[in-house]
């Protein structure tokens, strides 16, 4: 994408001097040469992946395709040439993660969905090392429905009633259970824990009814603070066997949350006023409103109404002296009023009317003490890269301009009014959508419709502005009979890299914003950008030539590396070998620096490689210390994407389970997909082989429950791990609470007492753990006294000085585990012309092609079969060419 200053059509409203307008001084100059630099160094990156399917079932794969650009450029990202992608369960905890080698900004990979999985809502998120400087505001996290029918006995529907007394809440949640053909559970014991955050409101049991309900009443006494939740409920049954299950809690509260967002930030009196209006319910979802705007004397003098995802704006032209507020009414009846932000006697308003899809309009009102006190910078940038800029003089009170579209590139663009010492005074985003720098995927075999098990090829031509473009491609092929499309708010490489990658916040149905481009549509994107604009760059840090520090650098590719220290001091030109036996005998080594330091970068090795790293002094000692680098694991924030919680997640996917489970079921059949043995409850077993390295009062091994390092080989961290694997302890933020304990469980590392209120778990990085002792019956605990009153956990190290009897360590050795690339699979595609095969055909997924890649002609071709269930299918490719430029083809054809 080429970056080149625009020559705008002006349109004044009042009488200036053209050149005075666009004269472009020195300082001006100089700022946008900062500017220009600051985000070159600090260019940040965006990731999309596109999946196979909008949802899915355990038992299913989840095949993905990630494309990472460059934000200030637009082009296939160069800066990491790692990504992460995991999968996230409903406790904010990552149950998979992969690493995978990118290059050009493109990989792929997939998610086996193993039934020891339970059916929710998942997360799944996705990132470079670089982008955890900018923060998880801007990862790829997209939440997905997963049911479970396949390897499921107990099924749940739930429903809530909400009502207020006393200024509490009260919810009453009832849970119908059923097994597999829907028949109720009856006269079945329930134990059952609400939880609101992380807080314990009520516990109890009963018993399930005729039609296998129970109902659970629990009130909430912090409205404010505990807004959703939710009840894990153990049932027991008829063969005495306990299954556990969570069930959502979207939220406790039947109140809307309305805000008012004055158009480039603030409101300014006897100047024209653009105000946006968001209206969300209790969910995070938005709601549809009407309103009335009046003033602090009655007097009504403007409506507006919102639509279905609850935005809307309307005009306000502030009074002096005057306050105002908006009375608002919901469907269901509620009213509510709120008071509008306060207007400001002097300043400038920056109007901006993005509706027309040739240009954008402009306008910069001046308060009348402001009139010719001093010039203003206008400016518009897209991440960084200023597309135009001018001075803007105060001798009038109002300046008018005009923006060709077809002169920006597709995305979100900052227009910024700066003071002259450009100092931000407003700022407003607008988005653009260019149909010139898209591709279009035109077919040229693809038929009408076609047979069962009938071969498709499909051959396809990318081209843009009329020109053959080379790209890499992703095609997923689904059956609408049994994947029904999600069109508002499936994955989309449009949607996720030109808007949501650039907006703070949940955004509901986003690519309802993509589907037409008429100016309804413009109307509503344009109040999201509205009500959802946020400032990108700090100007004061573009003023002063300062850069943030970087924590994370830039991940090129895998590394070991570390320190090498004898007596507290570096190692110079010490040799440090690295050895493994993981398939097959590997060796090499380097020398350290005048710092100590090692590095071998020029490696590549798959996960679960361990190594062995020996150090030794120029003079061949060995009793050096080595230290290992290791990158603090992105710790997993609450689920952004509220308002895509679904409660019943097996009732809404009802239809795809019944066909997803057929085809398991002939899986199974044929030994291509096992059922794991699962327990009920995974407990340790109790007084393990003592460790002798070991720091427990009460004697190695004398503990509830023992974790070895051989256990922790595949952990990806201890806190991940721990999770509901010990009876009666639970992980909240990174802590360890024993059952009915408000306080955390003491945290004993090789001796010493690292527990406490601000210590997480997984401050401890696991491959140096050689066991974990779990304490939490007074029998194990008596010996700590008051510090084990809420339990106590004792980390080994593998390093350890502790109160071991031997020392296990050896100097100027180490094992080290680190992670390495995922396997990739290829997609299973059937070959019948090659191989004929009698048995059923009951793919969900028809197919799934990573990487079609087009040639210097444009063109690109993938063949497959159809499956036996007859239906529409659905063909669905996503793709990026050299140049940035994405592409977005959706096809359908019918097999009968």
């Amino acid at each position: 994408m080429k970056i080149k200053f625009l020559t705008l059509g002006v349109a004044l409203l009042s009488i200036i001097s053209a050149s005075s307008l666009w004269a472009q001084d020195a300082n001006l100059s100089s700022f946008l040469k900062k500017l220009d630099e600051s985000t070159n160094k600090q260019a940040q990156e965006k990731v999309y992946l596109h999946l196979d399917k909008p949802y899915y079932a355990v038992g299913d794969d989840i095949w993905f395709k990630a494309y990472t650009i460059n934000a200030k450029t637009g082009l296939p990202s160069t800066i990491s040439g790692l990504l992460y992608v995991e999968l996230v369960n409903e406790k904010d905890s990552v149950t998979k993660q992969l690493k995978l080698p990118m290059k050009s900004g493109i990989t792929w990979g997939d998610f086996k969905l193993i039934d020891s999985l339970s059916e929710g809502n998942y997360r799944i998120r996705a990132y470079t090392q670089w982008m955890r400087n900018a923060g998880p505001e801007f990862y790829f996290d997209k939440t997905i429905k997963i049911g479970n029918s396949w390897a499921n006995k107990v099924f749940t529907k739930s429903s809530n009633v909400l009502s207020t007394e006393n200024n509490q809440q009260k919810i009453s949640t009832t849970i119908q259970f059923t097994d597999k053909q829907n028949s109720p559970y009856t006269n079945c014991q329930v134990n059952y824990e609400v939880k609101l955050g992380q807080k314990t409101i009520e516990r109890g049991k009963g018993v399930t009814n005729n039609q296998g309900e129970i109902t659970i009443e629990a009130t909430n006494k912090q409205p404010d603070a505990l807004k959703s939740g939710s009840i894990i409920a153990n049932i027991t049954l008829p063969n005495k066997q306990i299954i556990a299950k969570e069930i959502p809690l979207k939220t406790t509260s039947k109140e809307f949350d309305v805000q008012f967002f004055p158009e480039g930030g603030k409101l300014v009196e006897n100047l024209p006023n653009k105000v946006g209006i968001k209206a969300i319910n209790s969910s995070g979802l938005g709601e549809s409103a009407k309103g009335v705007i009046i003033t602090n004397d009655g007097t009504e003098i403007s409506q507006f109404e919102t639509n279905k995802l609850g935005m809307g704006s309307f005009f306000l032209n502030p009074v002096a002296g005057q306050t105002y507020k908006a009375m608002l009414s919901f469907p269901d009846g509620t009213k509510k009023t709120v008071n509008l932000p306060a207007a400001e006697k002097s300043g400038l308003v920056l109007s901006v009317s993005n509706t027309d899809s040739t240009k954008i309009s402009i306008k910069v009102y001046i308060s009348e003490d402001l009139i010719a006190k001093e010039e203003y910078n206008l400016i518009a940038q897209h991440n960084g890269a200023t597309y135009f800029s001018a001075k803007i003089a105060s001798s009038k009170q109002v300046v008018a301009l005009t923006v060709p579209k077809d002169s920006l590139p597709s995305g979100i663009v900052q227009i910024s009014l700066l003071s002259s010492t450009f100092a931000p005074l407003n700022e407003r985003i607008v988005f653009v959508n260019n149909l010139k720098d898209k591709i279009e995927i035109t077919p040229e075999t693809l038929k009408p419709s076609y047979g069962k098990r009938a071969k498709v090829d499909l051959s396809v031509a990318a081209t843009n502005d009329n020109k053959p473009v080379q790209g890499s491609f992703s095609v997923a092929v689904t059956n609408t009979s049994a994947v029904k499309p999600d069109p508002e708010n499936e994955t989309n490489i449009l949607t996720r890299l030109l808007l949501t990658s650039d907006l703070v916040g949940y955004v509901e149905k986003p690519n309802y914003y993509f589907l037409n481009n008429d100016r309804n549509t413009r109307y509503d994107l344009d109040n999201l950008l509205l009500t959802q604009g946020w400032r990108k760059i700090n100007w004061k840090q573009v003023v002063d030539g300062t850069e943030p520090v970087a924590k994370y650098p830039v991940e090129k590719r895998l590394q070991i590396s570390g320190t090498v220290t004898k007596g507290g001091k570096p190692v110079v030109k010490g040799k440090v070998s690295l050895v493994s036996f993981s398939g097959g005998f590997f060796m090499t080594d380097t020398l350290t620096d005048d710092k100590g330091r090692f590095n071998f970068d020029k490696i590549e090795f798959l996960d679960s490689t361990k190594f062995v790293v020996q150090a030794r002094t120029d003079k061949d000692k060995k009793y050096v210390e080595i230290v290992m680098d290791v990158v603090p694991g992105q710790v997993t924030t609450k689920n952004p994407n509220t308002g895509d919680i679904e409660v019943n997640v097996n009732q809404s996917l009802a239809a795809y389970l019944q066909e997803s489970g057929k085809y398991f079921d002939d899986q199974t059949k044929r030994g291509l997909l096992n059922r794991t043995i699962l327990l009920d409850e995974v407990t340790i077993v109790e007084k393990r082989k003592p460790s002798h390295n070991s720091s427990n009062l009460g004697g190695a091994g004398n503990a509830d429950a023992v974790i070895t390092a051989k256990e922790l080989e595949t952990a990806f961290s201890l806190s991940q791990y721990l999770q509901g694997r010990i009876a009666g302890v639970q992980i909240r933020n990174g802590q360890a609470f024993a059952r009915g304990s408000q306080s955390p469980m003491a945290v004993i590392v090789d001796g010493m007492n690292l527990g406490g209120e601000d210590f997480n778990l997984d401050d401890i990085v696991v491959q140096d753990i050689e066991t974990v002792e779990i304490l939490k019956s007074a029998a194990t605990t008596a010996i700590y006294g008051m510090q084990g009153g809420s339990g106590v956990i004792v980390i080994n190290t593998k390093r350890g000085d502790g109160l071991r009897s031997t020392n296990t360590y050896t100097p100027g050795l180490i094992n080290f585990s680190p992670k390495g690339y995922a396997v990739v699979r290829e997609f299973y595609s059937p070959k019948y012309d090659v191989k004929p095969d009698s048995r059923p055909d009951l793919r969900t997924t028809v197919f799934w092609e990573p990487q079609m890649a087009s040639d210097v002609n444009g063109k690109a071709k993938v063949s497959y079969f159809n499956t036996d269930v007859p239906g529409v299918y659905r063909i669905v490719i996503e793709g990026i060419d050299i140049n940035g430029s994405l592409a977005r083809k959706v096809l359908t054809y019918e097999v009968k």
